[in-house]
């Protein structure tokens, strides 16, 4: 620890001794950093810093490096390595793996597989292999994955714990946990010590396989082992499971275990506590955990109120839900849409719609607009009312506003299904013509089965149209023999082909 100290006072004792000709005047991290976090900030200052002509010191372009992925500033952090390779850096395997990793971030896989190509025989380590592993792995490629991690062997690589957790975790992510004991088994044989992640996901892949006894020995052959502990991460997926299978007491007894190892007071662990003990149904357990989290953060964030107020919402603890809700709305400094929708769901579940309209008309003076999510929570309100109507008016304005991300809103099967079957039972042309023209705004293409529906709708409600075969033609649209026979009767005048 004194040694690690020492070795960074000296490093920031270089960078202020350095000249300011040949070098920037503070960490290049910071240089980058200095205007705010936000990618296009940090592309400006790299920019400036390129074309200064300055230097950095390895270490210090290390660092920088680690920072800009841990901030997911990919395109920076790999501009970054390119320009001090032109510039002559030698880059160690090491370094050449993370420069792998950027290029599968910002360009995607091909152009990774296309660098490691490109590396010398010598660079072709475990290393850059288990950086091309891991990309695979991320990108859920399981043949791809499965083939390099097979020649990894047969070129008798080291082998670290790292690349067995990179392809358990994908077997986890693709609901294929049966392979998991079987490499780590592998991992035995091959002496490879097991890490906290690869017991966490050794337990998870025995409780996706209903064998609870199983999760038990693995976390009893933690303890025993002394070389990996049981962390706060442990204890969560521990209560989880109990949780899923209904044995809360067991649950409880791991959350306590959670608490103990929550040293650090981290607040992913208080999240995941209120959490599970909320899904075990112990209210008082909640509360004590809420004022233990906002003793440790005073300056309470959006992301914890939100998690309590969905947990005692969850709880049907409303009053609390609204009394937490006062706390946060009296002091947060931006009013998070996320946090409002809680409570209109929860308002709208409760069959108190005026309250949950004059929530989202405070919400809306405070400048926080309704988002997809909130038109999406009135949808299901006003379909379970039978007033498709009102729905369909939400679906449009869901629709117009799109997702946060910037991705288009598109409503589930479950409700195109039922407002088609609406208009199509209610013989009502208008609305169904009136909700495929709000779909085409946010599919690229309108399926069969709606356009089938529209022509029985028509059908039933004795309506032509000179219109839908030309219609059905240009969707490319497949209808039933049924579904024919009905568009050449609403279209008698068309002469169709045999």
């Amino acid at each position: 620890m004194a040694s690690s100290f020492m070795q960074q006072f000296g490093k920031k004792k270089l960078i202020g001794k350095r000249s300011s000709k040949k070098y920037l005047g503070e960490a290049l991290y910071k240089n980058l950093l200095k205007d705010g976090g936000e990618e296009h900030r940090v592309r400006e200052k790299l920019n400036q810093y390129i074309k200064s002509h300055k230097s950095a010191y390895k270490w210090e372009v290390g660092h920088t490096l680690k920072v800009l992925r841990r901030r997911k500033l990919y395109g920076p952090a790999l501009k970054l390595s390119e320009t001090m390779e032109k510039r002559g850096m030698n880059k160690t395997v090491s370094d050449k793996a993370v420069h792998l990793d950027l290029v599968a971030k910002s360009s995607g896989i091909t152009a990774a597989e296309a660098y490691f190509i490109s590396l010398g025989e010598s660079a072709k380590t475990h290393h850059t292999y288990g950086a091309l592993l891991n990309c695979y792995c991320k990108e859920l490629m399981i043949e791809k994955a499965q083939g390099l991690f097979e020649k990894m062997k047969e070129l008798n690589l080291e082998l670290s714990s790292l690349s067995y957790n990179s392809i358990m975790d994908l077997y986890s992510k693709c609901k294929m946990p049966q392979m998991i004991p079987a490499l780590i088994q592998e991992m035995k044989a091959r002496d490879i010590m097991l890490d906290t992640f690869s017991y966490n996901l050794w337990m998870r892949a025995l409780a996706a396989t209903g064998d609870i006894s199983g999760v038990e020995r693995v976390i009893d052959e933690m303890k025993r082992d002394g070389r990996v502990a049981p962390d706060w991460t442990t204890y969560s997926n521990l209560a989880s499971i109990y949780v899923k299978f209904g044995s809360f007491d067991k649950a409880e007894k791991a959350l306590k275990e959670l608490e103990n190892k929550n040293s650090h007071k981290d607040l992913s662990a208080y999240q995941f506590l209120i959490t599970l003990y909320g899904q075990t149904g112990n209210l008082l357990e909640v509360y004590r955990i809420w004022r233990s989290l906002k003793l440790a953060f005073p300056k309470t964030a959006n992301i914890s109120y939100l998690n309590m107020i969905q947990v005692l919402v969850n709880l049907k603890d409303l009053p609390g839900a609204e009394k937490c809700f006062e706390e946060w709305s009296s002091r947060c400094s931006a009013y998070d849409i996320r946090i409002v929708n809680v409570l209109i769901g929860a308002y709208l579940t409760e069959g108190l719609p005026e309250k949950s309209k004059e929530l989202k008309t405070q919400a809306q003076k405070k400048g926080s607009k309704p988002n997809a999510k909130t038109y999406e929570l009135y949808i299901d309100y006003y379909m379970s009312k039978g007033n498709m109507s009102s729905a369909l008016d939400c679906l449009e304005n869901a629709i117009s506003v799109g997702r946060g991300n910037g991705d288009k809103f598109t409503p589930s099967q479950a409700i195109v299904t039922k407002m088609m079957q609406h208009f199509e039972e209610n013989k009502d042309v208008d609305g169904a013509e009136r909700f495929l023209e709000a779909l085409k705004k946010s599919k690229d293409e309108l399926e069969s089965e709606l356009l089938e529906s529209l022509i029985r709708t028509y059908a039933s409600a004795g309506k032509k149209s000179s219109a839908m075969h030309r219609r059905i033609k240009m969707e490319r649209a497949e209808l039933s023999e049924q579904g024919r026979k009905l568009l050449n009767e609403i279209c008698p005048d068309i002469i169709k082909e045999p």
